[in-house]
């Protein structure tokens, strides 16, 4: 298994990913072309990283690390985590674990200081992962739709 930047032929399978749990499920539309707009997008920005976990041919893994530079925190670099997926074939066997260390390990490589992620407050299990891996819940998210 390694972890690689993912390309314009990863997209629909991160998409589908990201579509096979509960939530996905009502919020993704694979095919949409929406989501190739979107990957040009982030391939262009040097401050995003859609990485993809690839074994023998297969992605088997996603998450996209972003950071952020900020004047808080005597200007600290500030690395994000978002939609960490795991195939449903490969799930179980530690693979998220791969990708979050791998994201923690290429945040601290590019000079960030923190790593931070969101998660649904629905996704109990994805807390404990979490936690599990070092993560604490120090504060309160908040979103607005738009």
């Amino acid at each position: 298994m390694k972890i690689r930047r993912a390309t314009r032929e990863d997209v629909a399978a991160i998409v589908a990913m990201l579509a096979d749990d509960p939530l996905g499920a009502t919020r993704e539309r694979p095919g949409d072309p929406a989501y190739d707009k979107a990957f040009e997008v982030i391939d262009a920005d040097p401050h995003q990283f859609l990485a993809v976990a690839e074994d023998n041919g297969q992605i088997i893994g996603t998450l996209q690390l972003t950071f952020t530079a900020g004047l808080s925190r005597t200007g600290m670099t500030r690395a994000t985590i978002e939609a960490v997926r795991v195939h449903d074939d490969h799930r179980k066997a530690g693979l998220g674990r791969q990708l979050v260390e791998w994201a923690i390990d290429e945040a601290r490589r590019r000079g960030a200081g923190l790593v931070q992620l969101t998660t649904d407050a629905s996704r109990q299990e994805a807390h404990r992962f979490y936690e599990r891996l070092g993560f604490v819940p120090s504060h309160v998210g908040m979103k607005l739709s738009l």
